[in-house]
């Protein structure tokens, strides 16, 4: 019964964070691997208990994503599915060993990439002039990390979007959310045939991320949005420091 109140109190919170700023990752892998779930399940788990908010999202920006063009769509969308498709793969390939060794270094990265997401799209965008629109490669290594571990990769693919000089936020909000739907899917199709979902606890953490996403929105309305970032970039320092201390 604890296991269960703490993995429903992480969704719920990882669905109220990803609905105000992101970082909900933050607070499911870590309860996961806190009941006991080992770190690569844990990751696999994790991965379907936040991927209905990725169609939400996708939903909630469909009129954006309409002022995209269709063939432009499909590209970068099968590009990401074979980015998502290799990262689960080598997911699947790893130690839990290994893995637990990686855990505190993707989540310090999420963390800084979420911290400083709004400098990190500037610079991008300031870099724009002689980048390639839409290169298949950036996409591409993006969306190997996002199969492999998802956190952080909102702030990582806007932040892309703006090196290949688009400005509109929504439409970048947009296609954000279409791609990390694309690559959720594939991803947890990937980590499903492996085996590697604990699903007594997905299906749990799934309604109360839904949940938390749901009564989000009147939060985000509320709660000023550089408070939301410094709380979520918080929760990722203290995770990854509890990581490392695990590593010792």
């Amino acid at each position: 019964m604890t296991d269960f109140f703490l993995i429903a109190i992480a969704a719920f919170g990882a669905g109220v964070l990803n609905t105000l700023a992101g970082g909900g990752t933050f607070l499911t892998f870590p309860a996961l691997v806190y009941v006991g779930v080992p770190p690569i399940l844990a990751n696999a788990t994790s991965a379907v208990a936040v991927f209905p908010g990725y169609l939400a999202g996708a939903l909630g920006f469909r009129a954006e994503l309409g002022t995209i063009d269709r063939a432009r769509l499909i590209r970068l969308t099968v590009i990401t599915l074979l980015g998502g498709l290799a990262g689960s793969l080598l997911l699947l390939v790893t130690t839990d060993d290994a893995f637990s060794a990686i855990v505190p270094f993707l989540l310090l990265f999420a963390t800084m990439a979420f911290l400083f997401g709004p400098q990190i799209r500037a610079f991008a965008a300031s870099q724009s002039k002689g980048i390639a629109n839409e290169g298949a490669l950036g996409l591409f290594l993006v969306a190997v990390y996002g199969g492999y571990f998802n956190g952080g990769l909102g702030i990582v693919l806007l932040a892309l979007f703006a090196l290949w000089g688009w400005g509109d936020l929504n439409k970048m909000n947009g296609l954000k959310n279409w791609l990390s739907f694309a690559l959720s899917a594939i991803s947890v199709a990937t980590f499903a045939v492996a085996g590697l979902v604990v699903w007594p606890k997905a299906v749990v953490m799934m309604a109360f991320a839904m949940l938390g996403g749901y009564l989000g929105a009147p939060i985000a309305r509320a709660v000023p949005a550089h408070v939301l970032r410094v709380i979520v970039a918080a929760i990722g320092f203290g995770m990854s420091a509890v990581f490392v201390a695990r590593l010792m």
